[in-house]
């Protein structure tokens, strides 16, 4: 059944139409314009703005369960449904450092999942195992390790078509091995990586051109030794994915951030549950306590973040001095183009899925729009 979305402020992701029209057929878009055809449904919105859905592409839990704890598919819907709550329609649930028979479980979970439900889950992201020490934050320091050639090969075969990101520490790699997941096809993001300045310039020149939360387990910028988030901003293809909750980045850090990346910058929950629901959180050698709307672990460090895409964006436009467009490009297009799927989500063109969110001109309110079912 056809259905059009009508009087609407339409943000394409590369345009906006005023007073637009989006028709849509059996989940997907199938057109943009402007006249309402005869005899369809219509979906009014009362001059209300509407965009592409969000794309999280580092989410760990759900409003009840926790991925790398229990990777199932159970955990998978938990984090779709309470995703969709917060105007995030496409996600890659995030899988950190654990044993290899976790991995490949979360591997099969995703992989069953998405036979399943065609929906928003799009992957998985695999943040570790191999991660250096020194910059492993909340990961368990029994989980992070080096690479061997076999465990990353099986990875790499078990993970075809699942993994669509995956966070290293490439200093812990060989040639050999960063080769080999290089050509395997899986989007690489640097992260908890003590790599330097000069350092991050060779592993960029390899075709890297990510880095998972920008500033947060990384050698910071000096004067005197640049660091990687020096080498990011010096970096034009190098996208800068951000958790902008004020806390794991100061407002004015990240608006400096964006002078400098402009189109590469982007948003992230990397929340560790959903909705603030969880107080209390204990896995393996892993806590989370929710103290002032934060996740911190016992020791008073940052345990994963608590905020949603949703609070992303309106952060976005309230402290970075942003378009409401602007801070919906960078939960949309920006994070599309740095996992390379440009050309599949975060847009409203012609074959995109139909999964939107509706919003007020400030983003006071935000509302997902599916109906890709």
């Amino acid at each position: 059944m056809k259905q059009a979305i009508v009087n609407a402020v339409v943000h394409t992701g590369e345009e906006i139409i005023e007073n637009g029209v989006v028709i849509v057929e059996n989940g997907t878009i199938i057109s943009v314009q402007n006249e309402i055809p005869n005899d369809i449904q219509t979906i009014d919105l009362k001059g209300n703005h509407l965009a592409a859905g969000f794309i999280d592409i580092q989410i760990n839990g759900g409003e009840k369960f926790y991925f790398s704890q229990t990777p199932n598919e159970e955990t998978i819907q938990d984090i779709y449904d309470a995703s969709m709550k917060y105007g995030t329609t496409h996600v890659l649930p995030c899988l950190i450092s654990s044993s290899r028979e976790t991995i490949l479980q979360g591997i099969e979970a995703v992989r069953d999942y998405m036979k399943k439900n065609n929906n928003g889950v799009i992957g998985m992201h695999l943040e570790g195992p191999f991660l250096n020490p020194q910059r492993r934050g909340a990961h368990s320091i029994d989980q992070v390790r080096k690479p061997t050639n076999k465990e990353l090969r099986e990875i790499i075969d078990k993970g075809k078509d699942v993994i669509k990101l995956i966070t290293i520490a490439p200093e812990c790699f060989t040639e050999e091995q960063l080769q080999m997941l290089i050509e395997s096809g899986i989007t690489i993001s640097i992260g908890h990586s003590t790599i330097t300045h000069k350092e991050a310039q060779v592993y960029f020149s390899k075709g890297i051109n990510l880095v998972t939360h920008l500033f947060n387990a990384m050698t910071q910028f000096g004067h005197r030794e640049p660091g990687l988030v020096g080498a990011v901003f010096e970096n034009e293809d190098v996208y800068a994915p951000v958790i902008l909750d004020g806390v794991h980045c100061d407002y004015a850090a990240a608006k400096i951030a964006y002078k400098l990346k402009q189109e590469k910058f982007f948003l992230i929950s990397d929340a560790t549950f959903l909705g603030r629901k969880v107080a209390n959180f204990n896995w393996d050698n892993f806590d989370a306590h929710l103290v002032d709307g934060f996740y911190r672990n016992e020791d008073g460090n940052l345990a994963g973040a608590s905020i949603s895409m949703e609070e992303a964006v309106q952060n976005a436009y309230n402290h970075l001095n942003v378009s409401a467009d602007e801070a919906v490009k960078m939960a949309t297009t920006r994070v599309a183009s740095a996992i390379g799927l440009k050309d599949k989500f975060g847009k409203i063109k012609t074959g995109f899925p139909a999964s939107f969110v509706e919003f007020e001109a400030n983003l006071s309110t935000i509302k997902t729009l599916d109906l890709m079912k």
